[in-house]
């Protein structure tokens, strides 16, 4: 799936891109949408936003966030506004946007990180994860075709390859820019921690942990695939502030899912299984639910039948697992892509009839979990990339 087959044509079109994300993807879209004849507007919430966009196109918002609502409805109406482009739709000044730009008639396109993952970006029209357009019937993917030759197969996929060095690159400069220059934007709210200090801070951690889990868990793979495969459960741990968590599901913390996870498995698996547990990579810095989950589990009396890991390799835990439980990560796609089991706690676009446990109790999902359709699911993955997915980064020179 390419650029404009999502968006279709921009020429004579009013665009806005509004922040986007970190680094400098919105200012290459801007410019391939002037080439193609779009008049392109940006809005930047501080500093960092500055930095990385063509000056020209830019406007600064520095008001406060109660004020933001009555600025971008009359951004909309005296730009004559006819798209916008934002990246995530959960957070307050793209929220707020996008249902100013619906009232408004406003075409409203979100990217997001891959729903297939590595070698994608997600755009949608409209909205992204619970609040996708994406059909949730299992009769809609069933009645449609998939032969191997296709677009979506994985031999006609380019890889991207590692992009986490220049991420971490270009958040390293959006931090230092926006807060050296917070003053210019005294009333910006980001949606997470701002401080340069905190993210260095983690930033370091996070580089440390994963070559300490490198040596803790040397060989700890080997077991998975040998000795217990088959033999327990997966938990994909999302991140701490993820927004997925916060506004599609019905735990306020990660706590309160584990907890939930675990008091199941404990009462209700067969005793002879595992429960393992998987950090996510971008909290590797800043959260450890080790000690947490040890101390529940001695609680509850399973406390040898819990393994927590860190870094091993997640398609090789997947593939080997007997289901997999998960909020509403992308992680569940990844083990319906090795026909493992999935069941889905929060709320979710592929939580579909005949791809994952739909419609059955955690409780009861341990012993009597629904098994992929792995026909359904090829169907699935392949309309999922034809018409959301783009074979790119958000993080290269060169993104599409």
């Amino acid at each position: 799936m390419q650029l404009f087959d999502i968006v279709g044509a921009v020429e004579g079109k009013n665009i806005l891109l509004l922040q986007g994300p970190m680094g400098s993807f919105f200012n290459t879209l801007d410019q391939i949408f002037t080439r193609h004849g779009a008049r392109t507007f940006r809005i930047g919430l501080n500093a960092g936003d500055a930095y990385f966009a063509d000056a020209d196109h830019f406007t600064p918002y520095k008001e406060t966030p109660r004020q933001w609502e009555n600025f971008i409805k009359e951004f909309f109406r005296a730009h004559a506004i006819d798209m916008l482009f934002v990246f995530g739709d959960c957070r307050f000044y793209q929220e707020t946007a996008i249902h100013q730009a619906k009232k408004a008639n406003v075409s409203v396109f979100v990217f997001e990180e891959g729903y297939i993952r590595p070698d994608f970006i997600t755009l949608e029209k409209n909205g992204v994860n619970k609040n996708s357009t994406l059909p949730r019937e299992r009769t809609f993917y069933e009645a449609l075709e998939y032969h191997e030759e296709m677009e979506c197969n994985k031999k006609n996929i380019r890889a991207i390859g590692n992009t986490y060095g220049r991420m971490a690159w270009h958040a390293i400069i959006y931090y230092i820019i926006g807060n050296l220059f917070a003053y210019k934007y005294p009333h910006y709210t980001h949606h997470r921690t701002f401080s340069p200090f905190w993210e260095g801070f983690y930033g370091i951690r996070n580089f440390l942990r994963k070559h300490l889990y490198k040596i803790v868990e040397a060989g700890a793979l080997k077991k998975f695939e040998t000795t217990l495969a088959k033999r327990y459960y997966f938990v994909a741990i999302q991140t701490h502030d993820d927004f997925q968590i916060k506004k599609h599901s019905p735990y306020d913390t990660i706590e309160e899912f584990l907890e939930e996870v675990l008091y199941s498995f404990c009462k209700h698996a067969p005793k002879e299984s595992f429960l393992v547990f998987k950090h996510h990579p971008m909290d590797r810095g800043k959260k450890n639910y080790k000690p947490f989950l040890k101390k529940m589990a001695r609680r509850l009396g399973c406390e040898e039948r819990i393994h927590i890991l860190y870094d091993l390799h997640l398609p090789t835990l997947l593939q080997h697992a007997i289901a997999t439980v998960t909020v509403n990560s992308t992680v569940g796609i990844s083990s319906l892509y090795h026909a493992t089991p999935v069941i889905c706690l929060g709320d979710s676009f592929y939580d579909i009839e005949g791809l994952t446990s739909k419609g059955i109790s955690l409780d009861a999902f341990w012993q009597n979990y629904t098994e992929v359709d792995y026909e359904l699911f090829e169907k699935f993955r392949c309309y999922l990339i034809k018409t959301t997915q783009i074979n790119g980064s958000f993080y290269t020179a060169h993104p599409f």
